[in-house]
């Protein structure tokens, strides 16, 4: 019962969330474009990029988003779950953390890239601190992949939550980075705990 009542609230949300109405009218596949969309508007993300992975890319409004404004990037999205093809984007599904995949990345671009995204967090479990700290590795996952792959003037961006590790992961974020911030778009809904954090300039 409970579930199912849990289950009402959330379609009554999206029918009322004016950010899901307009993913519906602008093509695109989830409101999160609209995150992403904030962070690139107010930190030029994407200025003078071709280069781009997406992490936990799935169902694809971040490289929706990315191939429709910067026509001439090279975007490769990956996700453990399978999701619509995305005209000139490129897409492996499978684990990123799975050594084969981060290789099939490397081998993609063969050099460095501009920017690493990151949308990833894990299936909520109800539990606020503990979905933190596991959405909290996955960053810290993404933060080491990015540094490897990125070229000096790369950038990255990721979901981060507000838990326990938030502060161990800005901090280790500035021994890398030369810029750091952390931001939440006015897209994110209110009562969640995500923000987001904007690297540039590896150090």
């Amino acid at each position: 019962m409970k579930k199912n009542k849990i289950s009402k609230n959330w379609i009554i949300r999206q029918k009322r969330d004016i950010f899901v109405r307009q993913s519906k009218i602008e093509g695109y596949r989830s409101r999160a474009i609209y995150k992403l969309k904030e962070i690139d508007e107010k930190f030029k993300i994407f200025k003078n990029t071709t280069s781009i992975i997406d992490l936990g890319a799935a169902p694809g409004s971040w490289s929706q988003y990315i191939i429709r404004q910067y026509k001439k990037s090279l975007v490769l999205a990956i996700d453990l779950l399978d999701f619509e093809h995305i005209d000139k984007v490129n897409k492996i599904v499978g684990d990123f953390t799975k050594s084969e995949n981060k290789e099939k990345i490397k081998n993609f671009f063969d050099k460095k890239v501009d920017v690493v995204i990151s949308d990833m967090a894990v299936n909520t479990t109800g539990n606020k601190n503990l979905d933190a700290i596991v959405t909290g590795e996955l960053c810290i996952e993404a933060m080491e992949f990015a540094i490897e792959m990125l070229n000096k003037k790369g950038k990255f961006v990721s979901k981060i939550f507000m838990g326990s590790s938030f502060n161990e992961i800005v901090a280790d974020a500035k021994k890398k980075f030369r810029e750091v911030n952390i931001f939440k778009p006015l897209s994110s809904r209110k009562d969640s705990k995500e923000s987001f954090i904007i690297c540039k300039f590896l150090r």
